[in-house]
């Protein structure tokens, strides 16, 4: 994983002064950015080129000298000859940081794309090596939030002594502060003054309702890839006390939770289980009795082989309040990565979920009929058993020249895709990766795109 090469803060100006070195329309972008703070804003330059007119700021017709940075903050450079380098050095003894504007090897900060909603602001930085883009995504982040954010932001710290007064809770506090600035009443009372009597009202509510019951979130992380998380399971990742999470959910997805979350792992891996499904149910019960909002964080959907029932049996059983959010199946994911339409007019009429691991004579049985019927088979499993399930198939009529497409890690960016037939898959003609595997069985899959796959025989599938 990449790593960040500055720290995000936002620096304390307040009393304080920042100071630009040059005359120019860098230094007049710079002031416009600076004036936005309390704090002082003193330009110098021996000639003013741009027109600082319209900005509250001191212009000052001379050269920096060292006791002029005494209680600067901020340094911008937008002079970029000797003038400039002599500031520069000036403000590494001064120790003040510095900024030499486009030219990243002389800063000691960058100047985010900033959206300001005071006192909310927030900051978007590419550590100087693609400006464009910071903006980019600032024009986004602009149009999703409400131009009273800042107001609403205020209001939330008018309200803390009198909500520190009615609830001692800290978990309950939160609660309400969510609350506060999510109401669509609170937003609609700001437009027309009476923001502040609605919070007091909300405020009233939550602390008659006191600490509250918790409630549980059985949320699909799909595949892998952050970006294929739900919109609904990242605002509510965010609002989790707890973060209760299985062993297959990458790290980064984890981390889209609240930074103060705690977080659980009850990773259950092949030949290692460290903690059981019934250890699984009683701590998600015991923490929602807590009156925590606890998110269960599952692999790709929490009801496609994610022992969710059991689960939600266990909440049903204690009273508790639950909700599931869907998330992207591996097969889904798998059939992307491919191209392969699974359900295909004239070749597939539908499409069978299954998992090798614990089936019987039977079940292969009835897997066998659906593929010779033209169904098609998404199998969970890996390669320790892959083999067997294949000339177990086989012994039930299935053709040794049905398409077979394997994906590994399917919708990761360290996925493996694998090619061939049934045949060659159960000759053991293979020598797939590691990891979770999606395997395709049925006439459809040579419709997809296995251009990049890995033969598991010699021959390959053609596509029809």
């Amino acid at each position: 994983m990449a790593r960040l090469n500055t720290f995000p803060v936002s620096f304390k100006v307040a009393g304080r002064s920042i100071i630009i070195v040059g005359g120019d329309d860098e230094a007049l972008a710079k002031a416009r950015l600076a004036v936005k703070t309390s704090a002082r804003v003193l330009i110098f330059a021996d000639v003013f080129e741009a027109d600082f007119s319209a900005l509250d700021v001191t212009l000052v017709s001379r050269r920096l000298e060292a006791r002029d940075l005494a209680d600067a903050a901020l340094l911008f450079v937008a002079d970029h000859g000797l003038e400039g380098a002599r500031a520069l050095e000036l403000a590494r003894q001064a120790g003040v940081p510095a900024n030499e504007v486009d030219v990243p090897e002389n800063c000691d900060f960058f100047t985010p794309a900033i959206v300001d909603r005071a006192p909310i602001s927030i900051a978007i930085s590419s550590e100087g090596a693609a400006p464009v883009l910071a903006r980019l995504v600032r024009a986004r982040i602009e149009a999703m939030f409400s131009p009273r954010l800042g107001a609403l932001a205020g209001l939330a710290g008018a309200m803390r002594d009198k909500v520190a007064e009615l609830i001692s809770d800290g978990t309950a506090r939160r609660r309400y502060y969510e609350a506060l600035v999510t109401s669509p009443a609170v937003d609609a009372a700001l437009v027309s003054g009476q923001g502040e009597a609605e919070a007091h009202r909300l405020l009233d509510a939550h602390a008659k309702a006191g600490q509250g019951a918790g409630v549980v979130w059985l949320i699909g992380a799909g595949p892998g890839a952050e970006d294929l998380l739900t919109l609904r399971a990242q605002r509510l990742l965010q609002e989790a006390d707890v973060i209760v999470h299985d062993q297959l959910v990458p790290p980064a997805v984890v981390e889209m939770g609240r930074r103060d979350a705690d977080r659980i792992s009850v990773g259950k891996a092949k030949g290692h289980h460290s903690f059981s499904q019934a250890q699984i149910n009683t701590l998600i019960v015991r923490l929602a009795r807590e009156g925590k909002k606890v998110a269960r964080l599952k692999s790709g959907d929490p009801m496609v082989f994610g022992r969710a029932g059991e689960e939600i049996a266990a909440l049903r059983k204690a009273g508790i309040d639950y909700a599931i959010v869907p998330g992207v199946t591996a097969a889904l994911a798998a059939a992307a990565d491919t191209a392969t339409p699974v359900t295909l007019r004239k070749v597939s009429s539908g499409f069978v979920f299954a998992t090798a691991h614990g089936a019987d004579n039977t079940d292969l049985a009835h897997w066998a009929s659906l593929a010779r019927s033209g169904l098609t088979l998404g199998l969970y499993m890996g390669k320790s058993i892959a083999g067997q399930v294949a000339s177990d198939l086989m012994a039930h009529g299935v053709a040794a020249t049905v398409p077979v497409g394997i994906v590994v890690n399917a919708g990761r960016a360290d996925k493996a895709l694998y090619a061939g037939t049934i045949g060659a898959l159960a000759a053991g003609e293979i020598a797939f990766a590691d990891g979770p595997a999606i395997i395709f069985i049925g006439h459809a899959v040579a419709a997809g795109d296995w251009a990049q796959a890995e033969a598991i025989a010699p021959e390959h599938f053609r596509v029809a």
